[in-house]
């Protein structure tokens, strides 16, 4: 994998580490090449994931470790009655069939069944192979066929009619259940004879290295491939990101701690937080959608603690605040309440990292002021109660997470992988630093190869794809996982993701482009929706754009134009493509000018999961984009 071997290494303890060791790696020219942070828990001799639920029944019974939401209310579940839940469930799974090493596939939307099902499954013995909601018959069929599953529980009537159809040619078809039509009462109600010892055995039978999951990649590009990830995997992620960051939610915050977990359970970042939550009896609530339009309310009515998203839903939040202000003739404050935001919170991280002089009695004075106009608004928007955030899945950018740390909510970026059972570095607590998705989560290494793409090794790796010896091999080297990913560590070890290896562009001219910094910002500003910067072959570059259909509402009312106004007249307005420009200007400020968007086009739709150009993870797929979009791109060099 190309990693140079002229290196020394130098070994520091750090406190925004939580007290966990870490050792850098340094070239002969005093470049850091490789981080290392120590473990803060222990490798387990014995047992699994699975052993969780009955953990926290047996030590604290009466604990509400979930929340569930009946007819708007947020009901109570005590370890006790989820572990007996869990139980009926793993009895009904065993008495319909499901034997030890058995694959039983999930497909379904965030909801606390899928809690139920995935603990059952392991409890029976079982592997869970989770299935995005939103899949098509096509990917459900290779799931299915490669996983081997033999069983499906999906969610709705309309994920059974895709199973049965992408399945109909299969030589064994799998038996399906589904939630809405009453899966877990019919489990429940066919296990009552199976005897609770059954069960009982099955979970004393898994250890560390037995199979958990397979976790099929959503990619951006090519067919999905299962991610073996066993019991220990698990542990190693959600115990260390326990031990990590548990303490600071709790303590800090004095309040119950409590997340509302709306990333999907097909995604492995939404499973490993839900297992850190319940192996630390943090209250969980489910609700069953990433949108924000749709996630405010219930943001509101469950008032988490923290959260774990992505850039997103804290641009949308953002841009919510900017609209809301300019509604009622505000709009110029709010800016100037962002402008302060962003030096307040760089004047703080810099006295408390580097021993600056911090925020002067003026910005403190503006920062006190704002708080009361705009500040405690977001935070409303949020439920109230929200102090931290973990985001994942692509760069949050710098400014935007600066106004949220002025606005009283310290976001901590994370980095991972499926194959790296979620996040492989975070931000650590009292060790902010915007710009970055922080240092190795304990017990995890990484380091940079000689083309700066990113290795990743240590527990949280997994150990090969499902029936895929081939791609396995190309990825993995004596435990180190070659990302596909580019990046650089700092002095301190923290990470900066600068792009994706197959992503990067070449201009006719010979100029290196990663897409990534500038669709990152882009999108950080309205009217942008998703973008697409293209440049791959072609004399300069160039982005295609999509309007975001609530900031484009919003921008014909305060302009008194008709509602229904065609997207094909908004995108040809001068006041719009002006406003875009200027979208476009921020971004280039990243870049140096051989770099920089020099045209962009406006396209009519948008990018999402249902026209294929989004991935789960609200992705760009870029290699759909472009055949999609393949005219506007010519006529972006026309």
């Amino acid at each position: 994998m190309g990693v140079r071997r002229d290196l020394k290494r130098a070994t520091r303890r750090t406190g925004p580490a939580g007290g966990a060791g870490v050792e850098t790696t340094v070239d002969g020219d005093g470049v850091v090449r490789e981080v290392r942070a120590a473990p803060l828990a222990a490798r387990p001799a014995s047992g699994s994931t699975a052993d969780i639920p009955y953990t926290n029944a047996a030590e604290a019974p009466d604990d509400v470790v979930l929340r569930r939401e009946r007819d708007g209310v947020w009901h109570p579940v005590t370890a006790a009655e989820f572990t007996r839940e869990v139980t009926a469930v793993a009895k009904g799974l065993i008495a319909d069939g499901v034997e030890p090493g058995d694959r039983v596939a999930v497909m379904s939307r965030t909801r606390y069944e899928w809690a139920v099902l995935d603990f059952a499954v392991w409890s029976a013995g079982g592997v869970t192979v989770p299935v995005y909601a939103t899949s098509s018959a096509d990917q459900v069929e290779w799931i299915v066929r490669d996983s081997g599953a033999r069983h499906v529980v999906t969610e709705t009537p309309q994920n059974t009619a895709t199973v049965t159809t992408a399945t109909a040619d299969h030589a064994e078809r799998p038996r399906v259940r589904e939630l809405d039509a009453g899966a877990l009462d019919e489990l429940t109600s066919l296990g009552r004879d199976v005897p609770d010892e059954e069960v009982t055995g099955r979970r004393a039978a898994l250890t560390p290295d037995t199979v958990a999951t397979l976790c099929y990649t959503s990619g951006t590009t090519g067919r999905p491939k299962g991610c073996v990830l066993t019991h220990a995997n698990l542990h190693a992620e959600a115990a260390n990101t326990v031990e990590l960051l548990h303490p600071i939610f709790k303590e800090v915050t004095d309040q119950t701690a409590s997340t509302l977990l709306f990333l999907p359970l097909a995604h492995i970042l939404g499973r490993t937080i839900q297992i850190a939550c319940l192996s630390a009896r943090i209250e969980v609530g489910h609700f069953p959608s990433i949108r924000p339009d749709e996630l405010r309310p219930a943001l509101k009515a469950f008032r988490p603690t923290f959260l774990v998203g992505v850039p997103y839903l804290f641009e949308k939040i953002h841009d919510t605040g900017r609209a809301t202000a300019e509604k009622i003739g505000r709009g110029s404050s709010f800016e100037r309440a962002h402008r302060i935001a962003v030096r307040f919170g760089a004047a703080h991280l810099d006295k408390l990292l580097h021993g600056g002089k911090g925020p002067g009695p003026g910005l403190h004075a503006a920062r006190a002021l704002y708080d009361l106009l705009v500040y405690r608004r977001v935070r409303k928007e949020l439920g109230g109660r929200l102090r931290y955030a973990i985001s994942g899945g692509s760069p949050l950018e710098r400014d935007l997470n600066l106004f949220f740390y002025a606005a009283g909510i310290l976001i901590y970026e994370g980095y991972g992988l499926t194959e790296t059972t979620a996040a492989a570095t975070v931000v650590p607590p009292l060790g902010p630093r915007p710009g970055t998705v922080g240092l190795p989560v304990p017990g995890t290494a990484v380091r940079i190869a000689d083309d700066g793409e990113v290795h990743i090794k240590g527990g949280i790796v997994f150990g090969s794809y499902w029936n895929n010896p081939e791609a396995s091999r190309q990825v993995l080297d004596d435990g180190w996982f070659a990302t596909g990913d580019l990046g650089s560590l700092d002095a301190d070890g923290y990470l900066t993701i600068t792009g994706r290896k197959k992503d990067i562009l070449v201009t006719t001219g010979g100029k290196n482009v990663s897409p990534a910094v500038l669709e990152d910002r882009l999108r950080s500003r309205p009217p942008v929706g998703q973008c697409l910067v293209v440049g791959d072959n072609r004399p300069f570059v160039g982005a295609l754009i999509t309007l975001d259909p609530e900031t484009v509402a919003h921008w014909l009312s305060v302009r008194g134009l008709p509602a229904g106004t065609p997207m094909s007249e908004v995108i040809d307005d001068p006041r719009m493509r002006a406003d875009v420009q200027k979208a476009v200007d921020y971004a280039n400020e990243a870049v140096s000018r051989a770099e920089s968007i020099r045209a962009f086009r406006l396209v009519e739709g948008e990018f999402t999961e249902e026209n294929g150009l989004l991935t789960p993870s609200l992705k760009v797929k870029r290699q759909a984009a472009q055949q999609a979009f393949a005219a506007d791109i010519d006529k972006l060099y026309s």
